[in-house]
């Protein structure tokens, strides 16, 4: 059974002339990490708002896990593109927000919280609050609190589109070793071709006008992927393909 299977789905909004999705057939496995890219206005958001269960669809139908998005709310976390910390919290306070709203207990909380800001670095800054920390470390501590209710599905908006390239590359590795050791499925948006082939094994181009699968790149880059991922002709191969399809589908 697939993690997340996408059937004949389309969504248009009340008052407009077009669907901002028609069509979409998608079918995802477990453990897979899917990139998908297209133009402002394609629909990507839309798509894992539609997975996450955070809107319905108008036509076709969602499974993740064999179940309807509303019904495997707690199998899935969402990362967006602004880290959305409380600042009047602690890092860790904010990290351990799922757990205090899901009534587990202060001792367990706390053991929880620490491993996770250990597995992404953060536990010097436990304290900290969000006005002291850099855009890398305000995304850690989201990933980190999306991570704390142990998703099997994790949906991300564009989370590293604020970053400079040093920090986005770093941001991509780290990714890639939490998930390593996670084992999620993840399904990622972004708008960049290089980060979305250098982190997927599937890359899915959308159409605009309305959002449509325009093309499915299977990417064969092996795992792990490191600099020396960047600096490979396959790596430059792949990008280079990727990026004359999304050309190609911005005049579909």
């Amino acid at each position: 059974m697939p993690e997340v299977l996408l059937r004949n789905v389309g969504k248009r909004f009340s008052g407009t002339a077009v669907p901002v999705l028609e069509g979409i057939e998608l079918s995802i496995d477990r453990g897979e990490f899917v990139s998908i890219i297209g133009p402002s206005g394609c629909g990507k958001s839309t798509l894992l708002k539609l997975v996450a269960g955070l809107l319905p669809c108008s036509s076709g139908e969602i499974a993740v896990n064999g179940m309807k998005p509303e019904d495997a709310r707690a199998l899935v976390s969402f990362v967006f593109q602004d880290p959305t910390l409380l600042p009047w919290r602690t890092v860790e306070k904010n990290v351990a927000l799922a757990l205090e709203l899901e009534g587990k207990p202060r001792e367990e909380n706390a053991k929880t919280t620490a491993m996770l800001l250990e597995l992404v670095g953060l536990s010097h800054v436990a304290k900290h609050y969000p006005r002291q920390l850099s855009g890398g470390m305000k995304m850690r501590t989201s990933i980190a609190r999306a991570l704390a209710t142990r998703p099997r599905l994790l949906l991300m908006d564009e989370p590293f589109a604020a970053l400079d390239e040093m920090t986005r590359d770093r941001m991509n590795e780290e990714l890639l070793r939490l998930r390593e050791e996670q084992n999620w499925t993840v399904i990622f948006v972004t708008h960049s071709v290089a980060e979305a082939v250098f982190l997927a094994s599937k890359v899915i181009v959308l159409a605009p006008h309305p959002g449509r699968v325009a093309h499915v790149i299977d990417v064969t880059l092996t795992y792990p992927r490191t600099e020396a991922t960047r600096e490979s002709d396959a790596y430059d191969e792949i990008v280079s393909r990727t990026s004359r399809l999304l050309r190609e589908a911005h005049r579909l």
